[in-house]
Order: C-alpha cells, then structure tokens, then sequence
C-alpha cells in the first residue's frame, strides 16, 4: 500500500494522504473546495464582511480537486466507483446535483450523499471522498 500527499494541493488538515492505493483500489481523503493558498473556490466575502457561499462552485472545485488527485495515480474520474457526499444543508442538493450531471451520468460511480452538522470551516458547504478503482 501507499499513500500520497500532492504538493499542488492544499495541505491535509491532520495526519492523512489526500490518496492511499491498496492494491487496484484508490482512496481519496475528504476533499473541499480548499485551494493551495487556503483560500476556497465558491466564497466571496464583500468589503462589509458578507459572505457568498455559491454550491455549484463549492462542488465544482471539490470534483476537480478529486480529479487532480487521481491523476497522480494514473487514475480519471472515470474510475470512480463510489463516491460519498457530505452536505452542510440538504437545501444545497440542487445545485450539487446540476453539477454532479456535468461529470457523471447513471453510469458513473455509486453515490451517497447526507446532510452534516459542519464542515472544518465555516465556508465549507461540501465535501466528497471517493473510491475508485485503477489496475496497476
């Protein structure tokens, strides 16, 4: 088995690999919206403290994230057999959804999704981790 933690992407916020090969099989980590530089795609913050938090931009980015960090196995999306979805407001679920069907249609992965209390920062709305399944 190994595990891998990719300079290009945000660092894990604990002692974890954003993915870990066990023989055919991929495990990526949760996976936000968290960019590099911490910063979060989706947000926007005005000059008066206001904050946006956009679900498709937040779950774009997350699916994006998850790509990136397959590739470092050789892997694509395509892959993916499961994938677990974490909402902080199941009111979100639309546009999730709309953005789901941009990547995956009924023959992609198997998917759950739940609602959650919080996320690790407050302008998190989403997070994923997924399953995929890539011979060496």
């Amino acid at each position: 088995m190994t595990a891998t933690t990719l300079d290009a992407k945000a660092t894990p916020r604990g002692r974890f690999p954003h993915i870990r090969r066990a023989g055919d099989f991929l495990f990526v980590s949760g996976t936000s919206s968290r960019r590099k530089d911490n910063s979060f795609a989706g947000v926007e913050v005005d000059a008066l403290g206001t904050t946006k938090l956009d679900i498709r931009a937040q779950t774009r980015a997350v699916i994006e994230n998850i790509r990136d960090i397959l590739a470092a196995e050789g892997a694509t999306l395509a892959d993916c057999v499961e994938i677990t979805s974490y909402l902080v407001d199941m009111n979100d679920f639309g546009g999730y959804n709309e953005v789901w069907a941009e990547h995956f249609d009924h023959n992609g992965p198997t998917r759950t999704t739940v609602a959650v209390h919080q996320l690790p920062h407050p302008h998190l709305r989403i997070e994923m981790k997924a399953v995929a399944y890539k011979p060496k």
